[in-house]
């Protein structure tokens, strides 16, 4: 159930709430350097590297093209067949360029994109052609990732800094960020830390749901080779191990990362909490809407909003039955209603 009977800020009690609240601030308030449209999405990335909150910044007419497809996302493998698709009839293999895997899996991609009207196929003899159904757009322009840390310690900021220093070598996303609470104080303790020059910090205040941008990044060059810091040892005497990344690689994380921001969003929490919990609310106040647990009477962490809580109640029967008003019962209502605010987000999808 949608509750608003406080009118107090919900209070932020873990990183996954204050994560939320820049998630709530940068779709509403996030400027882009040009026309572009806002997707933010969060705990997103590679398997070395996962960010907190991920801003999209999108053609606007690419992203209603991307609609037409559907607002499933698609990997790297369905991506490789989507992009290079031909507009007339061609055998798979002499349409796709060699993937550099075996073209067995190529083959249940295309199945996979054909079950997904995303591509059409025919067979003549033993041979699989493929013909794209539209053009895979070019909808994403630029990736800023934001590493969140309300509570910045000194302790914090050193195990921080390496974090930051290896998404600037990398180069993947065009921005890097760190967003900390606001203190109040004439300089903010975030801008005497040892961070990465090439970050920019922002500093969030909680009470109204705004942030203010106290230290511009840099743009980093996505276009050209990175650096993946392997190892950087803490004293002065041992070299640091890294590796060189091709920009191609880069060029297909940056999208498959971009295809699963435009499925999940950052409202996708309810898929892994517990909704269905009769303790289980969204609260709303001035800087957004939140889920709330009545029990703890605070917003629940992720990892401990689960069936294994202590707390948890599933929903009395009674509250599902009839269809009406709550059909499914108020964790179903929810579900559908953070589905219709991810969707409304993604221009050209029907609710």
């Amino acid at each position: 159930m949608l509750s608003t009977a406080e009118a107090l800020p919900v209070s932020v009690t873990s990183e996954f709430a204050f994560e939320l609240q820049v998630c709530q601030w940068a779709e509403r308030a996030w400027v882009p350097a040009d026309d572009s449209a806002v997707l933010v999405a969060r705990q997103l990335g590679t398997k070395h590297r996962r960010w907190d909150t991920v801003v999209l910044e999108c053609d606007p007419d690419g992203l209603r093209e991307r609609a037409k497809l559907g607002a499933e996302s698609f990997d790297s493998d369905l991506l490789h067949v989507l992009r290079n698709a031909p507009a007339d009839w061609t055998y798979y293999r002499d349409a796709l360029p060699d993937p550099g895997y075996p073209w067995r899996y190529v083959r249940e991609s295309i199945h996979e994109a054909a079950d997904r009207d995303a591509l059409d196929t025919r067979k003549r003899g033993n041979r699989i052609q493929i013909r794209r159904v539209r053009p895979y757009p070019d909808w994403l322009r630029r990736i800023v990732a934001i590493e969140n840390k309300p509570d910045l310690t000194a302790s914090a900021a050193r195990d921080l800094a390496p974090q930051l220093e290896r998404d600037v070598a990398l180069s993947l996303a065009d921005e890097v960020w760190v967003a900390t609470a606001a203190t109040g104080e004439r300089v903010e303790p975030v801008l005497l830390t040892d961070m990465p020059a090439a970050a920019g910090v922002l500093t969030v205040d909680a009470d109204r749901g705004t942030a203010e941008d106290v230290w511009q990044p840099r743009s980093l060059s996505v276009a050209d080779p990175g650096t993946r810091i392997l190892d950087r040892p803490d004293d002065d005497h041992s070299a640091a191990r890294f590796e060189y990344v091709d920009p191609d690689w880069k060029r297909e994380r940056r999208l498959a990362i971009a295809e699963r921001a435009y499925e999940r969003g950052w409202r996708a929490y309810a898929d892994t909490m517990r909704p269905d919990c009769r303790h289980f609310q969204l609260r709303a106040d001035e800087t957004g809407v939140y889920p709330y647990c009545a029990a703890k009477e605070r917003v629940p962490t992720a990892a401990e909003c689960r069936g294994a809580c202590p707390s948890y109640e599933p929903e009395p029967p009674i509250w599902r039955s009839k269809g009406w008003p709550l059909d499914g019962g108020p964790g179903g209502a929810i579900r559908r209603l953070l589905d219709r605010r991810r969707r409304r987000q993604r221009p050209g999808l029907s609710e």
